[in-house]
């Protein structure tokens, strides 16, 4: 079984920085595009950052320029680097991705979440 583990939420005031974690462990062959969502209550779940395989990196336009994805292929994590945080950025931050295990086709999976709250 493969499971996807975020950490690295909580609270912060306005302008400052988080840095979160997802970890894919299990029997893992292989990792394609992961990326990063986020739902606030009432709200929809958005797209905040994506990464694919070979490193091209997609941004939600509120995120632009604020907000960096990235990935360790080695330790099979992708991070999300959230500077300049606003209050609006407050949500609910899942971690999402393609895995493949060995014998099987690419499958998506989704982690369990994690809290940011930006306030003072």
């Amino acid at each position: 079984q493969v499971q996807l583990v975020e950490s690295g939420g909580g609270l912060v005031q306005p302008g400052g920085s988080l840095r979160l974690s997802c970890a894919a462990s299990g029997s893992i062959f292989a990792m394609g595009a992961m990326g990063w969502y986020r739902q606030a209550p009432g709200n929809q779940r958005e797209l905040v950052a994506g990464i694919t395989i070979g490193g091209t990196t997609n941004y939600g336009d509120s995120v632009k320029g604020r907000f960096t994805i990235s990935r360790d292929r080695a330790k099979n994590t992708v991070y999300l680097q959230m500077n300049s945080l606003k209050p609006e950025d407050t949500a609910v931050y899942y971690c999402n991705g393609a895995i493949r295990m060995p014998g099987d086709n690419f499958r998506n999976y989704w982690g369990q979440g994690t809290q940011v709250t930006v306030s003072s």
